[in-house]
């Protein structure tokens, strides 16, 4: 071949080599984009089970100071003013007697056992749910526990009836899917969908609760409602949202199916929840604070407060300890230590692992029985004065103190239609003066309230917070 030949020959194979690869490479695949779930099954198997709940109830008279919210402490912390529950009380008209209030709620069992929000249901005088299929049924409420916002009805309905089924919160993972069903503004049979956001959220108003943050659309009248995971399992019951005009912002916040069903399965034998209690006051530990105590970071619950004849008390716990482990697991937030101290069987001793003046240290307390509000109430010493209609109960020495004298004063503990609530007197008044005459225990002022003339009115002193007012009550005509 010659010169000319070969480099015909080169040239060619120059101009071929890239076709050859070209074949010869595996083709470039094209990328495959993740479809979005399908939510459709979930929703046709689980809407039997999701209920419409209407609460119809007497107002009671309230301080004109309660605005419905709940108390978020601290200035900066970014919830104040803006986290809402769903049912916030309206302003009490005059001749104003029944409240209706939309909620939503689940069928648990087939057996007519429904859950809902402790808010949706509480002081309620008549509940009706509606089913599905537009059933109306009566409900009775079993039990509800306002520490986390968790109530039990029971409807008798023992036929075609349908429970959801029940997850488990404790695997829930930031980015998974979550579809919410419930009856936003009355509108029944709402579904929404989002993903977690954040798992073990704690807000100022659920010390008790290790909330499931995500971004389902949720807004008044969902409250009490499911949260499903993609295997259509109940993983949550739907609470709060972040909001600050009170519609849904992005952010709402549902109370872990496993902590409601605990709550749930007490309230069914008991009609009440037991906790543990400590006896301890916290605050969070900071940069600054952790510094101060010595500590490697901010971690652990830093005692403020050792409350008296407590189980700390008796333990020998002091003000400035930060303790850092709870029956053998870390206590990294202070927020995380109620509920622990909550779940704990009263009567056990834990060991608990804590940083007295930068030197550890190992305390053993036995826990004892939260105590609730309705609870201390009902030991009071009441009595009441149906003409007035009104409840008062004498003063612990504490509330003496508070008031800076140690003879006078009795605590207004309910109030009923009547003169009293006409008058102006809220629940937690406390009465210092009943027609000039300085009312010094609860059974005197009931003796003193009998000789009240008919159809005339009569001077109050009242002590309201830090102020103190007059207020004029009328009492009846005649004697009934």
């Amino acid at each position: 071949m010659n010169m000319n030949g070969s480099r015909y020959w080169l040239q060619l194979l120059v101009l071929l080599l890239p076709l050859c690869w070209a074949v010869a490479a595996p083709a470039a695949r094209p990328e495959i984009s993740q479809p979005l779930p399908d939510f459709r099954k979930l929703v046709k198997q689980n809407e039997a089970a999701v209920v419409n709940i209407s609460s119809t109830q007497t107002p009671r008279r309230r301080s004109s100071r309660s605005s419905g919210l709940p108390e978020l402490p601290g200035s900066e912390n970014p919830y104040l003013e803006f986290f809402k529950r769903f049912f916030q009380e309206r302003p009490e008209l005059p001749g104003d007697r029944q409240a209706n209030s939309l909620g939503s709620g689940f069928i648990i069992s087939t057996d007519g056992y429904i859950l809902t929000n402790a808010h949706v249901a509480q002081d309620a005088d008549k509940i009706i749910v509606r089913l599905s299929d537009q059933r109306e049924r009566p409900a009775k409420v079993i039990g509800v526990d306002e520490l986390t916002d968790v109530a039990v009805l029971k409807i008798d309905e023992s036929e075609n009836l349908t429970a959801v089924k029940i997850g488990d919160s404790d695997t829930l993972e930031v980015g998974e899917w979550v579809v919410a069903i419930g009856s936003p503004f009355g509108l029944e049979l709402t579904a929404t969908q989002g993903i977690v956001s954040a798992v073990g959220r704690n807000l100022p108003s659920g010390t008790y609760v290790p909330f499931i943050q995500s971004d389902v659309a949720v807004n008044p009248g969902s409250s009490g409602g499911p949260l499903f995971n993609l295997r259509g399992e109940v993983v949550g019951i739907n609470s709060q949202i972040y909001s600050s005009t009170g519609g849904y912002m992005g952010l709402s916040f549902a109370i872990p199916i496993k902590l409601a069903m605990q709550v749930a399965d007490q309230l069914k034998v008991t009609g009440e929840v037991t906790r543990g209690w400590l006896g301890i006051l916290l605050q969070a530990v900071n940069n600054d604070l952790a510094e101060a105590f010595k500590l490697d970071r901010p971690r652990g619950a830093l005692i403020a407060q050792i409350l008296p004849d407590s189980p700390a008390a008796s333990a020998g716990f002091k003000p400035g300890d930060i303790i850092l482990r709870f029956g053998g697991e870390p206590v990294e937030d202070s927020s995380q230590l109620p509920r622990m101290i909550g779940v704990t069987p009263v009567g056990k001793t834990v060991a608990m692992s804590i940083l007295r003046n930068g030197e550890p240290l190992e305390i053993k307390a036995t826990i004892a029985r939260l105590e609730t509000t309705e609870e201390r109430v009902m030991t009071m010493d009441e009595h009441s004065d149906p003409r007035m209609g009104i409840v008062v109960a004498d003063l612990s020495n504490e509330q003496r103190r508070g008031l800076g004298n140690d003879d006078q004063g009795v605590l207004v503990t309910g109030l009923d239609e009547g003169p009293a609530a006409n008058a102006g007197l809220y629940p937690d008044d406390i009465i210092l003066q009943l027609n000039h005459t300085p009312v010094k225990s609860a059974s005197q002022f009931v003796e003193l309230a009998k000789e009240l003339p008919n159809g005339k009115a009569v001077p109050v002193l009242v002590r309201r917070e830090n102020e103190s007012l007059y207020l004029a009550v009328r009492m009846p005509a005649e004697r009934e």
